[in-house]
């Protein structure tokens, strides 16, 4: 069963050569100061100074598909939930949409202190790529938006990562827009270089579904350095209680990924379908799985209609729920492996997947120039956030993309166009392959939180068996 928000996502979208210079650093964000370490990644691990990390976390977006709202800009209950974050013993927070013409110094500042990161989706319902139309959607008044958000996330220590998107790809036929999908993340990842601001880590998080997950993954990481990601991450409800790593196909996901070259680490998990134990953690953090995943973030942390929650938020009082004693009670059982955790030190490419319509219906590596108005962004800086209240970018705004980039054009300061045709990207490193296997059964919510739905649309529709 699909349930798709098209109407709702509709509804909301409304209708220079560059030079090559030492980018200004006019308008920059000033980097807050902190105690808390930034994260940077080595080999296919994330690293917290000289130690391992592990993303000990919960999706985090109060008000769910009922509202769109911006969780890092409630100051007030942004403090009072650390609370309980902190007695969860959570490391981070995952966060679908953001203001970014909002003030978010007072609960940045405040995760901070507590010792918890943000990963952050960069979307938003009207600021996002539309699978539908991603020529149209990928355009300079979308880049304009992201980047502004990045400009002001990149600031804090505590920023972890970013998502460039959100289950864009949701089936055989989505995967056309894999192109566009890459070309955000580069964008990106580029904007940050040329800005001069820290290189938070960016990369994208693939639905719970077993179509083409594998080859998005190997995409995602193939290429020159400047069009790979930092990480991947997916959604993965197949470990529904009472199972085990084996019963769920997690010990076959394992097999599958070992070699691969980035940080690998679930950005949604903990099936519903039964009383939820969550006994997956013992697993998730052992070494079973740490050479090849770096934790993950469970689906969520407020009681919402997709009834996932672990908390109930009523005004200002926070109920904790079963889900939330057993959390916290797996959490509390399970320590990090001692030492590296078994991680890849030397990364490293993969090999670009082959095209397989209908599943896998991407032929070649080439990717989109950027924009052309967009190429001053990455010299002059982004400007100002628009906000919630910007009149959005699915239908277009600005330019669009008028040709190929040139492979390692996202390490200047731009990914510049060559026409309608331009050289193929190549991988550089040890070129590793996904083998695919079959996996459990996908068990995304109804609502993988509506805002997160329409952030990947038109269209964006959560898989449900």
């Amino acid at each position: 069963m699909k349930a798709s928000f098209v109407s709702l996502a509709t509804a909301l979208s409304l209708g220079a050569s560059l030079v090559q210079a030492a980018p200004s650093t006019a308008g920059v964000q000033q980097k807050r100061d902190s105690d808390i370490t930034p994260i940077t990644v080595k080999g296919n691990a994330f690293f917290q100074g000289d130690e391992r990390f592990y993303i000990r976390g919960v999706d985090y977006q109060p008000g769910g598909s009922s509202k769109l709202a911006d969780p890092i800009a409630d100051a007030e209950g942004c403090k009072r939930d650390i609370e309980k974050f902190k007695d969860l013993g959570l490391n981070t927070i995952r966060v679908y949409s953001v203001d970014n013409s909002a003030d978010h110094d007072e609960c940045m500042n405040a995760l901070a202190e507590a010792g918890i990161y943000l990963v952050l989706d960069v979307n938003t319902p009207k600021y996002s790529l539309n699978r539908k139309d991603p020529h149209t959607s990928y355009n300079s008044d979308y880049l304009q938006y992201i980047f502004a958000t990045v400009e002001k996330f990149a600031a804090y220590d505590n920023t972890l990562a970013f998502f460039s998107g959100n289950e864009v790809i949701n089936d055989g036929p989505s995967s056309k827009s894999a192109p566009y999908v890459k070309a955000v993340t580069r964008d990106l990842r580029s904007y940050l270089k040329s800005r001069n601001l820290r290189q938070v880590p960016v990369g994208y998080s693939a639905a719970d579904i077993n179509t083409n997950r594998l080859e998005m993954a190997e995409y995602m990481n193939c290429g020159t350095e400047d069009e790979r990601s930092d990480f991947f991450a997916f959604n993965d409800y197949s470990w529904c209680d009472p199972s085990s790593f084996t019963t769920s196909g997690w010990d076959q996901k394992v097999k599958n990924f070992t070699g691969y070259g980035i940080p690998l680490f679930l950005s949604e998990y903990g099936c519903n379908t039964n009383t939820r134990k969550f006994e997956e953690v013992s697993a998730l953090y052992s070494t079973k799985m740490t050479g090849v995943y770096s934790g993950g973030l469970v689906y969520e942390y407020s009681q919402e209609s997709s009834n996932y929650g672990l908390v109930k938020i009523s005004g200002d009082e926070v109920s904790t729920l079963k889900d939330y004693d057993a959390l916290k009670s797996a959490f509390d059982k399970t320590d990090n492996p001692s030492g590296n955790g078994q991680y890849n030190t030397t990364g490293g490419a993969s090999a670009c997947p082959s095209k397989s319509a209908p599943n896998w219906d991407v032929d070649g590596d080439s990717l989109p120039a950027i924009p052309d108005k967009a190429k001053d962004y990455l010299k002059n800086g982004a400007g100002k956030g628009v906000g919630f209240s910007g009149k959005g970018s699915q239908s277009g705004g600005g330019d669009t993309s008028d040709g190929t980039a040139t492979a390692g054009s996202g390490s200047g300061v731009a990914a510049t166009g060559t026409g309608s045709s331009g050289s193929s990207a190549t991988s550089s490193g040890a070129a590793f392959s996904v083998r695919p296997a079959t996996f459990g059964f996908s068990m995304a919510p109804v609502a993988v939180s509506m805002v997160t739905a329409f952030s990947t649309l038109v269209g964006a529709g959560m898989i449900l068996l």
